[in-house]
């Protein structure tokens, strides 16, 4: 059966704010109060502070949350921690990671898949960048510690990321944290908590009426002689700490029983109706890809030529489609732009120039009109949009010299793909992996080259 995680995310821009200490012991609480309840932690911060208070001694880890970023299943990177609290073990590798990671929904989508059942906190570093954002994509609950009106100020980039991404702000929730409640004020406002939490509702932001304050015997916890982190739960009890971390943790406890479907189950189904559409368009393509190649109208799968396709052809309207063959790409392409005509020299560094252009690059084949006739012009254009070659060639030219080997292979391509040519109709031509031509054809390939096709067609328009 698979296992969907509710998770809360502890975020705030700023440092010294109480984020770890409020990650880590709410952990910690939330265990204490449902021994039942699997609690699992994780830090995208670097300092190990919860490695520092999990790991137990002599347990070899089974990976790290860089791991989790690289794609490995969150259930099988989770180590049983002290206090009955999974941990996933930190990394210092995650800035390295950051680049590589596709999108802010990258963790929403691990946490579908994860099988991590029952509550899962996330520590983030004090920066809104790609790791907070895909947290913040991931959560049921955030909880945004305040310590004073910087932090508070901070707190308008979070809700403007909410904001422009279209997400509900509910799950939303300052918590005063770390506030000295030895200061008072005169007047209504009495302390720094209600002073902050003031501001926060004028500023129309949802704050917990609970909230966790400044202690030096917390303090202690963290910072003491024998170099260890310890929990509030075990080492600070009578304190008023002691009941405010109890406070949090019901409220928690209460919100996720309240929960009957975690953001990880709606993601999860979202992802599977993706998986359907993705599968669904594959196969509507493929189905309309033609059997054989354009230029030597033989199949393309054909046993007894050891010539696999080697680019993917497509016009504008998407009305032919199909793959040519490596050789007979290759010979329209040579021919077509080698300053002697027809004649082929396997030792021609044009020629090889030609091939390797042609095997990364983006042929496009675009009816122009010239005078009073309509001639081809053929645009290659490299990985970056630069244009690497562009010639034009009458159309009677090969239409009457159709037995001629650069002439002839043009018309066949064009006749078979684009018919009677017009100043509309644009062909693209695009490399495939030798290993895996229908690549194209799926999501990630299929995307890209639709980029390809709107530039393309957005420059036909204009």
């Amino acid at each position: 059966m698979q296992n969907y995680p509710f998770v809360i995310t502890i975020c705030s821009e700023k440092g010294g704010v109480g984020k770890t200490t409020l990650a880590t012991n709410l952990a910690i609480f939330l265990k204490a109060l449902r021994e039942d309840l699997q609690v699992t932690v994780f830090s995208f911060d670097n300092h190990f502070t919860v490695d520092r208070m999990f790991a137990l001694s002599g347990e070899q880890p089974r990976g790290t949350v860089a791991d989790l970023l690289k794609g490995v299943q969150g259930g099988d990177l989770l180590q049983m921690g002290q206090y009955g609290v999974n941990y996933i073990p930190s990394s210092n590798e995650l800035s390295e990671l950051r680049g590589a990671l596709q999108g802010p929904m990258f963790l929403a989508r691990m946490m579908a898949n994860a099988n991590i059942p029952g509550i899962v906190i996330i520590d983030t570093r004090p920066e809104l960048d790609i790791l907070t954002q895909n947290a913040l994509y991931a959560a049921d609950q955030v909880f945004i510690p305040v310590k004073d009106m910087a932090s508070l100020e901070n707190c308008k980039n979070i809700f403007a990321l909410f904001d422009s991404r279209g997400l509900d702000k509910k799950s939303l929730a300052l918590i005063p944290c770390l506030v000295d409640s030895r200061i008072k004020f005169d007047g209504m406002f009495r302390d720094q908590r209600t002073l902050l939490k003031a501001y926060a509702i004028n500023r129309g932001y949802r704050c917990l009426d609970s909230y966790i304050s400044k202690s030096p015997k917390v303090d202690s916890l963290n910072t003491n002689p024998d170099g260890k982190i310890y929990p509030v739960l075990t080492h600070a009890r009578g304190t008023d700490v002691y009941g405010q971390f109890t406070t949090v943790a019901r409220q928690v406890l209460s919100a996720f029983k309240e929960t009957t479907e975690p953001r990880s189950i709606q993601f999860s189904r979202w992802l599977k109706s993706e998986d359907e559409r993705r599968n669904a368009a594959y196969v509507s393509r493929r189905t309309t890809i033609r059997l054989n190649c354009p230029i030597c109208n033989r199949p393309l799968i054909d046993s007894g030529i050891n010539n696999n396709p080697s680019h993917y052809y497509e016009n504008l309207d998407g009305t032919a489609r199909g793959f040519i063959h490596k050789e007979c790409f290759t010979g329209l392409i040579i021919p077509l732009f080698n300053p002697n005509g027809n004649t082929i020299s396997s030792g021609d560094p044009f020629n090889q120039l030609l091939i390797d252009v042609s095997a990364t690059s983006t042929v496009i084949f675009r009816p122009v009109n010239v005078g009073s006739s309509t001639s081809i012009e053929v645009v290659i254009i490299d990985k970056t949009g630069r244009q690497v070659i562009k010639q034009v060639f009458a159309v009677r030219e090969y239409s009457e010299s159709f037995l001629n080997t650069r002439e002839g292979s043009l018309y066949r391509l064009l006749n078979a793909t684009l018919g009677q040519t017009t100043a509309s109709t644009v062909l693209l031509v695009q490399p495939v992996p030798d290993d895996d031509h229908e690549a194209i054809l799926k999501e990630d390939g299929y995307r890209r080259f639709r980029k390809i096709k709107q530039q393309i067609a957005t420059s036909a328009s204009v």
